[in-house]
């Protein structure tokens, strides 16, 4: 049955038609897949991650390779998306965020906001690790040390952006608690392998999954965001298998759109 409409004129539930700009196939070892933008409701935090996945993927086609949700839609459902407005800076992170270089995809830790998140949930050792290693190795031209140690968890903090739907494009939102356990609850509910992943035109990492799931696959496969991180309202993917024409060229496999800061 057909879903309601969201706030455009496509409508919800599993797309047959990418995202603009973005590719719906994508080949990796030479296998190709298909991977569908869901489309959902304007989620918030008083829904339930894996009822909503369920409500817009299932029943899963007979082919599916597994599911992909955005760790940005799992955490706003667990009540980490806050106000900026709301967020209390403390004097290292209004210090440090002097020193940060915003990347090309969105905000990162390039506001006090998001900075004082990052030491709130890595803890302040980690972070000035992070920012000294950087500041010592980017006049070399060695660039993206600081997420890498600051970690998985710093670097999924999402800052809003004025092209962020509303009224996410004031807030700032963690990454998700516990993601591998969002992951196989997801996956329960919807009866088929689950991915949680940070995606956006610098590449993908996976923050969770259920077993069985190889993350390497999932990774390459959202290395181009195919979701895109506007206001698509696609927070869900379902990736198939396809079975490819023989004599047909493969299409490409994805590619980062941005070089990580």
């Amino acid at each position: 049955m057909r879903q309601p409409l969201a706030t455009d004129a496509r409508p919800t539930g599993i797309l047959d038609e990418p995202n603009e700009d973005r590719a719906l196939y994508a080949a990796f070892a030479g296998e190709v897949y298909a991977r569908h933008p869901v489309r959902t409701h304007l989620v918030t935090e008083a829904d339930d991650a894996a009822e909503v996945v369920a409500r817009y993927t299932k029943p899963l086609p007979s082919d599916v390779a597994f599911v992909a949700v955005s760790e940005r839609m799992v955490a706003i459902t667990q009540g980490r998306s806050h106000p900026m407005t709301e967020i209390r800076t403390g004097w290292l992170a209004r210090l440090l965020v002097r020193f940060v270089t915003r990347p090309g995809y969105g905000i990162g830790l390039g506001t006090a906001q998001t900075m004082q998140l990052a030491i709130q949930e890595v803890g302040a050792p980690r972070i000035l690790l992070a920012a000294a290693v950087s500041a010592i190795t980017k006049p070399f031209g060695v660039h993206g040390l600081f997420y890498r140690i600051a970690g998985p968890q710093a670097a999924a903090i999402d800052g809003p952006t004025s092209y962020t739907i509303p009224p996410y494009n004031q807030a700032a939102t963690l990454g998700p608690h516990d993601p591998d356990g969002a992951a196989r609850r997801i996956a329960q509910a919807v009866g088929g392998l689950v991915a949680v992943i940070d995606a956006n035109d610098a590449g993908c990492n996976v923050l969770g999954a259920s077993p069985g799931v190889e993350r390497k696959l999932v990774a390459r496969l959202f290395a181009d965001n195919p979701l895109g991180q506007a206001r698509e309202q696609t927070p869900i993917s379902v990736v198939r298998h396809v079975a490819w024409p023989s004599s047909d060229p493969l299409p490409p496999e994805p590619r980062s759109r941005l070089s990580p800061p």
